[in-house]
């Protein structure tokens, strides 16, 4: 039987630019306030970037991110209500993204846990979003940076693609994307039909570029705020009757 599926929130927050180190003593102190949230089994705050190339110059000081996994809906409702945390943040942010999952597909580890439980291939209908990870072999990083740049500039001009982020826990070495789609389609013909990343996951066994490695994808209950200005909305309520187990 599959564990019952989590709650997966991401925050992601623009401060101006001389905010930036109030943002930066927030990733240390953001960790203790969550030390005993109720209901929280999963924690990671994160680094931003364009991810055009994973190295330090892609990195973006004014957008900061959290992503929180959660027993289920009841406790990720109570942190979104208010809690110190996310108070704390809005003290210095300028803008916040705010993105509600629930887990339809996970593969992989991320720092040696299976942090979206175990669900069952799904399918579902309307916008669909997915996470990857990877912790890179430091022999093997330049070949990994000299790959990524024809992945990254086809990703985006993929139809479908409504946002992609680089998402790091380090600046280097710690690798990862957060992106949105229109729907699974779209982000299916981008995963095994386009030929850059194709190409990149048939090195990716030849190169042994990762010590670990997880990609999930996400049924999108609700996105709400704005990234670098620009407005997102989408509401497809907590458990959208569309999506249903694959047959």
């Amino acid at each position: 039987m599959p564990d019952q599926l989590p709650a997966v929130l991401l925050q992601v927050w623009g401060v101006e630019r001389a905010k930036v180190p109030s943002a930066m003593l927030r990733m240390a102190s953001t960790r203790r306030l969550l030390r005993q949230a109720p209901g929280l089994r999963f924690r990671k705050l994160l680094g931003t970037g364009s991810g055009r190339s994973f190295t330090v110059r892609d990195a973006d000081p004014r957008h900061w991110a959290l992503l929180t996994v959660w027993d289920d809906d009841a406790p990720a409702a109570r942190f979104l209500d208010g809690h110190p945390a996310l108070d704390s943040w809005a003290a210095v942010s300028r803008e916040r993204l705010d993105v509600h999952l629930r887990p339809l597909a996970s593969r992989g580890r991320w720092s040696g846990t299976e942090p979206f439980g175990n669900p069952l291939p799904g399918k579902t209908f309307g916008p669909v979003a997915a996470i990857t990870r990877a912790r890179i072999r430091p022999r093997k990083a330049l070949t990994f940076w000299r790959a990524v740049p024809p992945v990254s500039l086809d990703l985006r001009q993929t139809p479908g693609l409504q946002l992609a982020i680089g998402i790091g826990e380090a600046p280097v070495g710690l690798q990862g994307t957060f992106s949105l789609w229109d729907d699974a389609q779209s982000l299916n013909d981008f995963a095994h039909r386009r030929r850059p990343h194709v190409e990149a996951i048939r090195r990716t066994e030849q190169e042994r570029w990762y010590v670990e490695e997880l990609f999930a994808r996400f049924a999108v209950t609700t996105v709400r705020g704005s990234y670098h200005g620009r407005s997102f909305e989408i509401d497809r309520g907590a458990r959208p009757d569309a999506d249903r187990p694959s047959p």
